[in-house]
Order: structure tokens, then sequence, then C-alpha cells
């Protein structure tokens, strides 16, 4: 017979071992009086001098319990580099807050070109590891997001983190887990800058002028090279899962293909999601069916 210690001990491993095999996607979903429950909510964080260089942490209470799955969710949000705010796009945050996962929603400078706007995602992560004991994150298991403009800086910060000649590193201690992209640019962006200066729209316009601010007119390719994920995606990078649409008439599809092509080389550790009628923003149709699968595919991470 055992005794009512070594039971115990059984029961403790069995429970643990389920701990550690939780999936996201068998996780069901908080209602909002359990999401407003889970979590620690801190708005408007100060990661840098710059009034619009603030964040929205959201601490979660699940984190400890979801062990390998203990991801910290950083999403940024689009609007060409030069409109739009961290509150204006939170249906791509409210999925993973349903999950119980901790999510930071991040603003970045606007309307100083994609060069600064880029590195204010690397000043953020390195704020966020330099204050670990104000804001006690999971900084080793991190997922990149965003949406168009946002997307494309996420894809940038993360396939530069293994290269020593990017200008912005990370600070030692900070792990990119894996890059979920909705229609950011990854590929092409003299092709995205010619399809917002030739736009018959005044402020689309005025947006491709303010990609490059430092330029005068079409930034050089080696310019546009320097910002483009393409450039530096290899093997070693993280994970990537990207949805975009067929009908996208801001970044178009033909801007994908290399970076898709390689990829699609490596279909277990990467997840392309390409909708044939989908426009530049996914519809709530389409949102519902991109988060099952980017559930899916942090679960196999």
């Amino acid at each position: 017979m055992h005794s009512p210690l070594i039971w115990l001990r059984v029961v403790a491993a069995t429970m643990a071992l389920a701990s550690c095999s939780m999936k996201l996607a068998a996780v069901a979903d908080k209602t909002p009086d359990q999401v407003q429950a889970t979590y620690v909510v801190t708005k408007d964080v100060p990661y840098g001098a710059d009034k619009e260089q603030t964040m929205d942490v959201y601490r979660s209470a699940d984190g400890a319990k979801r062990h390998a799955k203990n991801y910290t969710v950083v999403f940024l949000h689009g609007g060409g580099y030069y409109l739009s705010d961290k509150t204006r796009e939170e249906r791509y945050i409210q999925p993973y807050l349903k999950k119980g996962v901790t999510v930071v929603n991040l603003n970045y400078r606007l309307k100083r070109g994609i060069p600064v706007a880029s590195e204010d995602l690397t000043l953020a992560l390195n704020f966020l590891a330099a204050h670990r004991s104000t804001y006690p994150l999971n900084l080793e298991r991190v997922v990149l997001t965003g949406f168009s403009a946002g997307a494309h800086i996420a894809s940038l910060v993360a396939v530069t983190a293994n290269d020593p000649t990017y200008p912005h590193p990370l600070v030692p201690g900070i792990h990119i887990a894996g890059v979920v992209n909705f229609s950011g640019p990854v590929g092409g962006l003299d092709v995205v800058e010619a399809v917002f200066m030739n736009h018959p729209v005044p402020v689309m316009k005025e947006i491709g002028l303010a990609l490059f601010p430092e330029t005068v007119g079409y930034a050089p390719k080696e310019t546009t090279r320097q910002y483009e994920p393409l450039t530096y995606l290899d093997p070693r990078d993280p994970p990537f899962f990207i949805w975009h649409g067929g009908q996208d008439d801001q970044v178009p599809p033909v801007t994908f293909t290399g970076f898709v092509d390689q990829l699609q080389q490596n279909r277990q550790k990467n997840t392309v999601l390409y909708v044939p009628e989908g426009q530049h923003s996914p519809s709530a149709s389409e949102l519902e069916e991109a988060y099952r699968k980017i559930f899916l595919f942090l679960d196999e991470k």
C-alpha cells in the first residue's frame, strides 16, 4: 500500500506535467470580468523622454502557470509610422487577454520616419529589461506582433536581434520566441513607398514622404534595404506567423514573395496565412480565424 505522502507526490507531479503541457488553443476564453480579475494593468508607462514613447503593460496572474507558454506579447499599432495610437487597435490584443497572456501595447514616435519608429521597439524592450523589478515580465519568451507599420517594426527587430551590424541591439536576457505579422512590410519598401507617394489621398502622400524624412523624394534602394526584414532573414531567426491579403492596396502581395518563399522552406517552423480576398486590414471573421491558427502556432513553439 502506498503511503499518503507518495500519493501526494504523484498528484503533484501529475498536476505539474499538466500545467507544463497546457496549450493556449485549449484554454477557454475568459469573460470580461475574468479578464479584469486576471490582470494588473499599468497604462502609459514612459520608456523614453518623448511623450509618444509610452506603453500599456498587462501583467497576467496566469503567466507563471504557463511555464513554457509563459509568453510576453508586445504589440505595435499600424498607421504608416504617421498616424494612430495603441488605444485604437486593441482588437489585436483582446484574444491574448482572453487567454490570460501577458501583453505590452506599445506606442512609438510618429512622423519621424521608419528608422526612428523602429528604434523605439528596441528601446522599449531594453527598458523592460532594465526595470524587471517593477515590471516582472518573462523576457525570455517574447512574441513580437503588430499590424501594418507595427508588424514591420516587430519583424525588423526580430530578424536583426542576431545581427551584430544592426545599430540598435537588444540587451542580454531578451529572447524573441516568435513573430506574428499582420500586413506588415517584409520586403519591397521601395514599392510600398511608391504606393503612398503616388496615392491620390493627400494624407497617404504625406505618409509616403515621411517614411524616410532624411531623403528628398524617393529613398535610395540602399536605404530602403536597410529596413527590410528580408535583408536580414536567416534560419536562426525566430518562427514567423504572417497574415497577408491578396487585395492589399497598401502593402502589395508582391512585396511578401521573397520573404514568404524563405519561410516556406521550413513549414514546421513558420506559418503563412495568405487570404486571396483579404484587404490590408483583416475583417472580424478573418481575424478570428487568424487567432485560432496563431494559438496553434504558438503552442508548437
